[in-house]
């Protein structure tokens, strides 16, 4: 078992620390928190991402982020991804060349348009990335639901030894080297659920959210391929799965943000109501802007994009949706 580095004290970092921990490997999170650090060292919770789940006692956490690092063999970067670039770069001078880094963030940075791989990559070209990427709620990993996921590397054999690490009897892992279109999946899938929670929030019903996640899944197979994605990744876990749990499920802080959205709060209000980070309003503006690189048609994503930040209403999103001109599936 190798010693395992957890950037980031949020749902997702901590939820991983957990099963890791449980799972035998050594385990140590970073976090900006000394408070949280504190929690996590002295009363072993994390109440404010993971209420009511109780931490291992040797999970252990630091603010010291040449400890954190110290023997990691594998390192998890879970920080939102608007954070990740001043997170890997104020983490380069701690990295030992060949570390293994696991970024679980799903998004794309806002004007550079790259991929989190690729930011983490410019930061630590000293490093191997990897991602990690599938239909994984944080609340049920940490209550050791059983989940499977995908790591997604060029290097396969990367891939196949986070595989056998992270991999137990709770937390399936499959490999795959199509980093583009499982990042791809799991940054636009983001922003489908932010739709379908529009539709709840409007009183739409199942008909229209069956339409908008077999759109929207088109949509993200779209740009993904015009990117070097395979058109088979958007059909697996990190595409269709992740698409899937994160558009019906109350855990989605994307779908919830949606349901405010759908019901005529503002952009403000509604994250501010869900006071985590909603990564599908960081996502979309980049997946315009990467639409109009590739010269690509993703009709919903540009609708979310218009009712986020150009103040176009709901219904009539939804009506211009479904006026388009007919075409052939």
């Amino acid at each position: 078992m190798k010693n395992v580095a957890v950037i980031g004290s949020g749902s997702w970092g901590t939820a991983l620390a957990i099963i890791l921990t449980k799972y035998d490997h050594q385990v140590k999170i970073w976090a900006r928190s000394q408070a949280a650090v504190d929690e996590i060292n002295s009363k072993h919770t994390n109440e404010k991402y993971l209420p009511g789940v109780t931490l291992p006692e040797t999970l252990t956490a630091t603010t010291d982020r040449a400890a954190a690092l110290e023997g990691a063999e594998i390192v998890i970067s879970a920080v939102p991804s608007r954070a990740v670039r001043q997170t890997m770069t104020d983490f380069a001078p701690y990295f030992k060349p060949g570390t293994v880094i696991v970024n679980v963030a799903k998004g794309l940075e806002d004007g550079s348009l790259l991929r989190l791989s690729q930011v983490i990559q410019e930061c630590v070209p000293q490093c191997e990335v990897c991602v990690l990427s599938g239909p994984s709620h944080a609340e049920e990993v940490a209550r050791e639901i059983p989940t499977t996921c995908l790591i997604a590397s060029e290097n396969e054999e990367v891939a196949k030894m986070v595989q056998k690490e992270f991999m137990n009897p709770k937390f399936r892992i499959y490999t795959s080297t199509d980093v583009i279109g499982v990042e791809m999946g799991a940054a636009l899938k983001n922003v489908m659920a932010l739709a379908a929670g529009m539709n709840d929030g409007l009183g739409f019903g199942d008909n229209s959210k069956a339409a908008l996640m077999t759109r929207g899944i088109a949509e993200m197979k779209r740009l993904g391929i015009a990117m070097g994605g395979k058109a088979e990744t958007f059909a697996g876990l990190s595409g269709i799965g992740d698409l899937i749990v994160t558009c019906t499920s109350m855990h989605s802080r994307n779908r919830r943000a949606g349901i405010l959205l759908g019901q005529g709060k503002s952009l403000e209000e509604t994250l501010a109501e869900v006071k985590m980070v909603v990564e599908g309003v960081n996502t979309v503006q980049a997946a315009c802007h990467l639409a109009e690189k590739y010269h690509v048609d993703l009709p919903i994503t540009q609708a979310i994009n218009d009712v986020l930040f150009h103040g176009k209403d709901t219904q009539t999103a939804v009506l211009e949706l479904m006026t388009r001109e007919g075409k052939s599936e």
